[in-house]
């Protein structure tokens, strides 16, 4: 929280002062009460309040004056709202590594339904396209705010071939460019391995960067994890992913990087970034929160003190 006029804030060391002169008060109270004879039967007729409820109203009447004090600073909150406008791309690895099992139940499956919590997040007005990429894009929809039609590409995929992530990003980019009203833009990159054909990836992150589109990576896998080989006689082979070029992707091109080594951990991955990227920080003033908690404060302070019953002088 933050304050348009600070200053008003020197109005709260009238809150220690006030809290000083209450205990004066009352010290000087018991002072002067030993002047009477006779002090059980007075106090008996004059009834015993409880000591909570005498320093209610000063207590209410100080948290009143500390309200109205910040209220006066005009408080400002940080939210986050919807983006009108806005294009994001999901690139989605689906080569022959995404059948790795280490994720449950697949790779691929784990990835798609992580995607439809992504686009779950998304306000319906954020154009949302989509590039499903193995050794080549080979299923891409330009940006549309039907986002049924990118969850059909997501849907779509079968995990096979090699892993082509530098030719989806630059695809993904193109269509990005297509758009002349060039709203705020982003990348979603998943994929599980390393790139074994086509463009260099790291290029491509670096006219992203130039174009201000910024590519968020996800890392999908174990160290461990095997696939089956094609060669029946054959070793399983190793389907490690690649975080390191990922978040080189990432940090050039001014974004972050993310590593899931289950389906619950891709899930929160993707919700987080469709909140994230689906909305945006505003800063908004609270003073009337404020003003009014303190006016209730005060009306608080005063009906206290009006149901306080009388002490002796």
């Amino acid at each position: 929280m933050s304050f348009a006029s600070p200053w008003w804030l020197l109005a709260l060391l009238l809150v220690p002062a006030g809290l000083a002169a209450h205990a004066l008060s009352r010290r000087r109270a018991r002072r002067y009460a030993v002047r009477f004879t006779a002090v059980p039967a007075l106090m008996l007729a004059a009834g015993t309040v409880p000591a909570w409820r005498r320093h209610l109203p000063a207590a209410l009447a100080l948290a009143a004056l500390a309200s109205l004090a910040l209220a006066l600073a005009r408080p400002q909150a940080s939210v986050r709202v919807a983006i009108e406008k806005a294009t994001i791309m999901l690139v989605t690895d689906h080569s022959g590594s995404m059948q790795a099992t280490d994720v449950e139940p697949s790779r691929l499956t784990a990835a798609q339904r992580a995607a439809h919590t992504f686009i779950d997040e998304l306000p319906k007005a954020v154009r949302v396209g989509a590039v499903a990429f193995a050794a080549e894009p080979d299923a891409v929809q330009a940006p549309t705010t039907d986002h049924d039609v990118a969850r059909g590409v997501i849907d779509g995929q079968v995990a096979s071939g090699a892993t082509a992530t530098g030719d989806a990003l630059q695809v993904a980019i193109d269509l990005v460019r297509q758009d002349r009203r060039r709203p705020p833009s982003a990348i979603v990159l998943l994929s599980d391995g390393t790139t074994t054909t086509g463009r260099d990836p790291v290029p491509v992150a670096q006219e992203a960067r130039r174009l201000r589109i910024p590519i968020y990576t996800v890392a999908l896998g174990t160290e461990d994890a095997t696939v089956p080989n094609p060669d029946p006689y054959g070793q399983p082979l190793l389907a490690a992913p690649d975080p390191e070029t990922l978040r080189q992707i990432s940090r050039i091109s001014r974004a972050r990087a993310f590593t899931a080594e289950d389906g619950g951990q891709l899930s929160s991955i993707y919700k987080r970034l469709g909140s994230q990227l689906g909305s945006r920080p505003e800063r908004r003033e609270i003073t009337a929160a404020f003003a009014l908690g303190g006016l209730v404060l005060l009306l608080g302070a005063g009906g206290a003190s009006l149901r306080s019953a009388g002490r002796l002088p």
